[in-house]
């Protein structure tokens, strides 16, 4: 299985305000614009080594910040902007969105997330069952994107902003906010996708929500013609997890932006965990990864510890309790979130501090980034702030 990592960032200038970060794609191969001038992407190809990944993440993220450096800018790792972000969309894309979803898109100008693509290579059949390749690789996948969803709770581990629009809300307000979970009607969109028994059943989902959007769209003004030209079926779904196109490829877009030493860290912790769907079956239970089987709960129960996640973190009992039987250890991480202090809400001069002390801990976490991931991670202050 090979592990590809994005991470969206965003970019300040020198006294923490938010500023237009887009120039920083021309200047690196694997740094993209998104589609709000604050927000970029910075990138890697997919790799089977966690080192190799590491590697070449940390001389990616030093170039960035080299460039963002020569122009007063620096990069920010953190959930949320912390107070309220409305810049205009970029592209013509994201102005469609902007027309679409409305006030709504307030959630998708004031988010940024990790996103870890698994990619499989061959899938041996003495392991996968019977059937053909296709089969073989198809039911892989959905072993992968069901597990991916039962591990939904573990984005409390990497939370990196507990503030919202200057609000302090949740452990993760980052995942609250953009999965619309306070109601919303795209917030089918966004949320946790419930189990699927096989590709055809999640294609079927898929292209449902392509049609809705699609009238959504038509009620707005936006024509059929705008919304072919700018969207497909697949990158309509937001939701936390994906089955691309590419099978068997499995995008987890659970988690916050973070230091990338723990973004990287919990993306080859996960990545251990689904490597096991190629030997064994995914199924409905009691929650354990057995020597013959994996299963995970019921998707309701599910819900009920993805929403004690978000709001309380990876300390909450119930939550700490299951990520350990599913294979995930809550002690190897320090969020973000738990380092950021303040009252119920921010103001705008505390928000731009707190970004440029964000910035100091991306800058010395990079600088650490290849060394023993065993070790404590490298953020250059254990106080919270």
């Amino acid at each position: 299985m090979n592990l590809g990592i994005e991470m969206e960032f965003w970019v300040v200038d020198e006294s923490g305000r938010l500023t237009d970060g887009q120039y920083l794609a021309d200047r690196h191969e694997l740094i993209e614009p998104e589609f709000v001038a604050p927000l970029i992407e910075v990138k890697t190809t997919p790799h089977e080594r966690e080192g190799a990944l590491r590697r070449e993440l940390r001389r990616t993220l030093q170039a960035a910040m080299s460039a963002a450096g020569s122009e007063g800018h620096r990069l920010v790792p953190l959930g949320t902007p912390l107070t309220e972000a409305s810049p205009d969309a970029t592209t013509e894309r994201g102005e469609a969105f902007e027309a679409i979803y409305d006030d709504e898109i307030v959630s998708t100008k004031n988010c940024a997330g990790t996103h870890v693509h698994f990619e499989r290579g061959g899938v041996r059949p003495s392991s996968a069952g019977p059937g053909s390749g296709d089969e073989q690789r198809e039911s892989a996948g959905v072993g992968a994107l069901n597990l991916l969803t039962a591990l939904d709770p573990a984005l409390a581990l990497v939370s990196s902003s507990p503030y919202y629009c200057g609000q302090r809300r949740e452990h993760c307000s980052r995942a609250q906010a953009y999965r619309q979970r306070e109601g919303g009607q795209f917030a089918d969109f966004c949320d946790l996708w419930s189990y699927v028994d096989d590709v055809g059943e999640w294609r079927a989902a898929v292209e449902s929500a392509y049609r809705r959007f699609g009238r959504m769209a038509a009620e707005r003004g936006v024509s059929q013609g705008v919304v072919a030209d700018h969207f497909t079926p697949e990158d309509t779904v937001l939701s936390p997890v994906r089955l691309r196109d590419e099978l068997p490829t499995v995008e987890w877009r659970a988690p916050d932006t973070c230091l990338p030493s723990q973004a990287v860290r919990l993306a080859f912790d996960v990545g251990r965990v689904v490597r096991q769907t190629d030997e064994k079956p995914v199924a409905v239970g009691e929650p354990e990864i057995g020597s013959d089987e994996i299963r995970v709960p019921p998707f309701e129960d599910l819900c009920e510890l993805v929403t004690r996640a978000i709001e309380l973190g990876p300390d909450e009992p119930q939550v700490q309790t299951y990520l350990r039987r599913m294979g995930l250890d809550p002690s190897a991480y320090s969020p973000l979130a738990d380092q950021i202090s303040g009252q119920s809400t921010i103001t705008e001069s505390r928000a731009r501090d707190l970004r440029l002390a964000a910035a100091d801990w991306l800058r010395a976490d990079v600088a650490t980034l290849t060394v023993d991931p065993t070790l404590p991670d490298a953020r250059a202050s254990g106080q919270t702030v």
